[in-house]
């Protein structure tokens, strides 16, 4: 059996993990399966950061999966991310690949190494009702106190616990459900910046997104039936575009605020990281700055010693 059936590419936004994944998936003759929960949604290429010129490598287009697959305004969610992903990768390793998966949602990546058990479970109107009386204590007790959990839950939190909850029952009431997921052996690279560098690179390539038409993208979605609550859904650039687009920022708040707002997300990315090699997972951090070629170099050695 051999040490790995995937490699992954992970760091926090603006990074430059796609353009390393490219080059080592070139190097392999291989293919990426991307791991962003925005990059799904097609129309959204300047706010997700789709840098398409990224998947070209020496005037070849590395092929890339799990882009570009739903329309804007659409909710797509982990479940079928995770349905999504053992696709495309059962398919790259009938090719006899190693498909390299390259992204900075954390939840998504996990989601697939771990093999979490998803299957998309109906609502529970009823045992919602009767589990909105409990107290928090309450709720955590009646999670617990289930034999086996298919699923870590954060406990902080109401909505979830309680989602949990029904999840749970419904598995209790179903116990031939199962989900057949592929074993992953990975090697998980990372893509590492200072704060400085990491803070000046989000900062200058908003800005270049802004002059390339971001702004334009969204007035785009908007007039084709993308409504204002699914944009701030989507979060950032399009949430507070469309809080700037509808009078409620001016462009300097508007810029502000995003710009803070990214640097928040980029920091969650990596607590989301760091919680992985709490959880167990192993991950061998690269300089970012350095060439990618030479990463890539680095990364063959890791496979093949």
């Amino acid at each position: 059996m051999a040490p790995y059936n995937l490699i992954v590419i992970l760091g926090p936004t603006a990074s430059g993990k796609t353009a390393l994944a490219a080059h080592l998936a070139y190097k392999l003759e291989t293919e990426m399966i991307s791991a962003d929960s925005r990059q799904v949604y097609r129309g959204m290429d300047i706010g997700t950061g789709k840098d398409y010129g990224d998947y070209i490598v020496a005037g070849e287009q590395v092929p890339v999966h799990l882009v570009d697959i739903v329309d804007a305004g659409y909710k797509y969610n982990v479940y079928e991310y995770q349905r999504d992903f053992f696709r495309v990768f059962q398919d790259i390793e009938i090719k006899k690949k190693l498909p390299v998966l390259c992204g900075g949602t954390g939840l998504y990546i996990e989601a697939v190494l771990k093999g979490y058990k998803l299957i998309q479970v109906p609502d529970n109107p009823e045992l919602s009702d009767s589990l909105r009386e409990k107290s928090m204590e309450e709720l955590a007790e009646q999670l617990m106190s289930f034999k086996k959990l298919h699923n870590t839950t954060d406990l902080k939190h109401r909505k979830r616990i309680m989602r949990a909850i029904e999840i749970e029952t419904y598995y209790a009431g179903y116990p031939e459900v199962e989900s057949d997921t592929p074993q992953i052996r990975p090697l998980i690279i990372g893509t590492k910046l200072s704060r400085e560098e990491r803070r000046r690179r989000i900062t200058e390539r908003l800005k270049k997104r802004l002059d390339e038409g971001m702004l334009d993208e969204v007035r785009s979605l908007l007039t084709g039936g993308v409504g204002k609550e699914t944009l701030i859904y989507y979060g950032l650039e399009y949430k507070y575009l469309s809080m700037y687009l509808d009078g409620k920022l001016n462009q300097e708040e508007m810029f502000g605020q995003l710009e803070t707002a990214i640097h928040r997300f980029a920091k969650r990315q990596m607590t989301w990281f760091r919680g992985m090699e709490k959880r167990g997972f192993t991950i061998h951090w690269l300089d970012a700055l350095a060439p990618k070629e030479e990463n890539a170099e680095i990364i063959s050695g890791m496979l093949f010693g």
